[in-house]
């Protein structure tokens, strides 16, 4: 019998419920917050050099802050590290200051994507996958804690499917595994429209079609053996929350936090929320738990 996922509501996690809003009956309510509080160390992307990594016939464009336990951000569709607009930037600079106060954070542009190469290798999301592995071993680790959201999450649960030796804990956020439900209309409608688009860039139609070909990670979910987190919006209808709570019901033992009213990539409208929420999920020691 699979384990019911856990739901954030311990008492023992107050201060986590004051930040994000977390409570035993319902989803957790964030207001959102455009600056990270004064104890932590700011980030700018635009001030941070790109740095740059061989990786499976392309060279992987990343960005990397602060320093102990790495954290590998693995970004959606359509996105950029360095997109420099805040409504479209994969990651905000108030959610990374927090999350880059307490890990070693690095975050890449997908091949094809900003400024990361291209080849002639058609992309697949287990090739999107195969780039994480080859970059967590290109930066030097054995396995790093790795942070997907949207598409990023669906290259994050096939990187865990199929390098479970590169993973240590997994936070999913704004999630679907496979963007062909129905219940993902919206999402399957806007890559049907920017794979048939002409106009847009190559790295971008690689990325849709890729997500329409793509089967699907369901089958492969209940044999994840790590520690998870799933992080989804309310308001989300481009990935919406009854997905993440499907993929929970699948993932033995995870965590599932909602956040009430918050639509896709929720760390843009409440950074310090999404950021807080990170840490403690990551710090957390769940050893004592599972002796019980």
């Amino acid at each position: 019998m699979k384990q019911t996922p856990v739901i954030i509501v311990l008492a023992v996690i107050a201060i986590m419920v004051l930040a994000a809003g977390c409570t035993g009956t319902g989803p957790a309510t964030a207001s959102p917050s455009p600056s990270a509080p004064a104890m932590y160390k700011p980030v700018s992307i635009a001030n941070t050099p790109v740095e740059y990594k061989d990786v499976n016939g392309v060279r992987l464009a990343y960005w990397e802050w602060g320093s102990g336990e790495p954290v590998l951000l693995i970004e959606g569709f359509a996105s950029e590290v360095a997109n420099d607009t805040p409504a479209q930037a994969p990651w905000n600079e108030t959610f990374l200051s927090i999350l880059s106060s307490k890990y070693h954070v690095y975050a890449y542009d997908h091949r094809g994507m900003g400024y990361s190469s291209m080849n002639n290798v058609t992309p697949t999301i287990p090739l999107y996958a195969d780039d994480a592995a080859g970059l967590i071993k290109a930066l030097g680790y054995d396995s790093m804690n790795v942070y997907g959201e949207s598409m990023g999450s669906t290259t994050a649960q096939q990187l865990v499917i199929t390098h479970p030796e590169l993973v240590k804990k997994l936070v999913l956020d704004s999630n679907s595994y496979n963007a062909n439900i129905p219940a993902c209309q919206t999402l399957h409608a806007t890559l049907i429209a920017v794979a048939n688009d002409t106009t847009a860039s190559p790295g971008l139609r690689a990325e849709a079609n890729a997500n329409l070909a793509f089967n699907g990670t369901w089958n492969g979910l209940a044999g994840i053996n790590k520690t998870v987190m799933l992080v989804v919006g309310t308001g989300d209808v481009i990935t919406p929350q009854a997905v993440s709570a499907q993929m929970a019901g699948q993932i033995n033992g995870s965590w599932l936090v909602r956040f009430q009213g918050l639509p896709h990539i929720g760390n843009r409208n409440a950074p310090v929320q999404y950021g807080e929420n990170a840490v403690y999920f990551l710090d957390t020691n769940e050893a004592p738990l599972a002796s019980l």
